[in-house]
């Protein structure tokens, strides 16, 4: 699990068909790495498998190479990384699992006086049903908040602001740069609820009867004593 909020930016570069190496020079801002520790590399939750001095390698599977730019890109390429989130650390973003929906592009990016306003394209229906006005979507492992929309998803806007634009690699990013993207995982429950309509609604009434079960169950053996045995003719 991780925040959105971009600790470090570092260099990505093959390894192996199946195996990446992460260089950075800021290594120290992730913390003290550990072997099986998580780390989101552009948005895309890897686990270290070995550590360098000044980074580290992470096994990626052929899944994750067919949905994310990690698969799609030139390597040699700045990638933004964060840490896992750990108990009792801030939550200045939103909770990003680190598992990539699918893959956008960057339409746009104007500068303006506050900010960088950056427009997206989303062609992959899979992300693009959770693109909501005002609703949370990670960049490159980015938390942003969506500015502007259309109603299905297929175009976003959101608004950078510059301190977060100077530290991430979306100041890298041209017309046509391919970007990961990660919907709200809240609004995939939600959806999911919804889809699964009153079949789902009977599966809670029967767990809500069944739990009531259990707690008269409980009840009764509560009721249980050693009065009660010896009166039913246990000794």
């Amino acid at each position: 699990m991780f925040t959105g909020l971009i600790r470090a930016v570092g260099t990505v570069h093959a390894q192996g068909e199946n195996l990446l190496r992460v260089s950075c020079g800021a290594i120290a801002h992730l913390g003290t790495l550990e072997l099986g520790d998580s780390v989101a590399v552009d948005g895309i939750c890897l686990t270290v498998t070995s550590l360098l001095p000044m980074g580290f390698t992470a096994d990626v599977s052929p899944e994750t190479l067919s949905r994310t730019t990690l698969g799609q890109d030139s390597q040699d390429v700045a990638v933004n990384l964060e840490p896992s989130l750990q108990v009792g650390s801030k939550l200045g973003g939103h909770f990003v699992t680190g598992h990539i929906d699918g893959v956008g592009y960057l339409e746009s990016a104007v500068q303006t006086e506050n900010a960088w306003e950056m427009s997206f394209r989303v062609p992959d229906a899979r992300v693009a049903r959770y693109i909501v006005s005002k609703g949370s979507i990670a960049i490159n492992g980015v938390s942003l908040t969506i500015a502007d929309c259309d109603p299905i998803g297929s175009w976003f806007k959101v608004a950078v602001i510059p301190l977060t634009y100077a530290e991430t690699n979306l100041r890298y990013l041209q017309p046509g740069s391919r970007v990961n993207l990660e919907g709200d995982v809240l609004g995939k429950y939600v959806e999911k609820f919804l889809r699964l309509g009153d079949a789902h609604q009977l599966s809670v009434s029967g767990l809500e009867e069944m739990m009531v079960g259990a707690d008269r169950a409980m009840g009764d053996r509560a009721a249980v004593t050693e009065t009660f045995l010896a009166e039913h003719g246990y000794s």
